[in-house]
């Protein structure tokens, strides 16, 4: 069930699935924990929908730390270099898993959320492997 005053929508910049920039949302599913889904465009596209396990409170109630995991899928044109100084390019699937952590301050006077976060991933599909990077800034619009 989701809880009507805990909609937000904005943007995530950094590092996402298929480039620099995502359209960013959360979903409210009780009090302290919320569905965080990003959609991103670039070298392809791509959807991670990561389930905020923690969403608490740290020391002042406009400041919010979170903390979650969940799949992503990404369709990727990539481009391949050969020995010989060919180039070619192809499309690849990816499938993983993301973790994130971060920092969340919600503006009291205005409707808005700041986030930062680390979201590192494991990627299972088309290849196994590891991607430490994942940094990001997310600016969203409260719903209320």
């Amino acid at each position: 069930m989701f809880i009507g005053n805990a909609q937000e929508l904005g943007v995530r910049f950094g590092d996402v699935s298929a480039g620099s920039v995502a359209i960013d949302g959360i979903f409210s599913t009780g009090e302290f924990n919320r569905l965080h889904a990003d959609v991103s465009f670039g070298n392809g596209i791509a959807a991670d929908l990561l389930w905020d396990f923690l969403y608490r409170p740290l020391a002042d109630e406009a400041i919010n730390w979170y903390m979650g995991v969940g799949p992503y899928l990404a369709i990727l044109d990539e481009d391949v270099y050969y020995s010989d100084g060919r180039k070619d390019n192809k499309t690849n699937f990816n499938l993983g898993a993301a973790f994130e952590i971060g920092l969340e301050y919600r503006f009291v006077d205005i409707p808005v959320a700041l986030g930062l976060d680390y979201r590192p991933a494991l990627e299972v599909i088309d290849e196994t492997s590891f991607h430490w990077g994942g940094f990001g800034l997310n600016i969203r619009y409260v719903f209320d």
